[in-house]
């Protein structure tokens, strides 16, 4: 259930990223802009959850040096490489700009993140 639960807030943020940002973009209408949205979403997390802990270590100088700013330009790369896996697998996403779209967008994502995470029942928790 927290899987499903963590795929539908991933799917909100990318999608109120895509809302707020005019080079972050969806493609579709209806059921099929929903359906993308959430694959879109699923591989987001599939990515988040495998390449997300490489690239933290070897870029964990940075990390200290900036004291975690760094860590936005790592979401914004997982953005990134989101986009370009999901047009690669034929589905209809898009991430404009390296700088503009993916930072501003990984920055929203991490906001609404943070709200989802708020609001979503903890299994460790009674």
């Amino acid at each position: 259930m927290k899987l499903i639960l963590t795929v539908l807030a991933n799917a909100v943020a990318l999608w109120v990223a895509a809302v707020l940002l005019d080079g972050i973009s969806f493609g579709g209408e209806g059921g099929g802009l929903a359906v993308t949205v959430i694959l879109v979403a699923a591989l987001f997390g599939v990515l988040n959850a495998i390449v997300k802990p490489v690239l933290k270590l070897l870029s964990l100088p940075l990390v200290i040096l900036t004291l975690g700013l760094f860590l936005l330009v790592v979401n914004a790369i997982m953005l990134s490489l989101t986009s370009w896996l999901a047009g690669a697998l034929g589905l209809e996403f898009t991430v404009e700009s390296f700088f503009w779209d993916a930072v501003l967008g990984a920055l929203i994502i991490s906001v609404i993140g943070v709200l989802t995470d708020m609001l979503l029942p903890d299994g460790d928790r009674r």
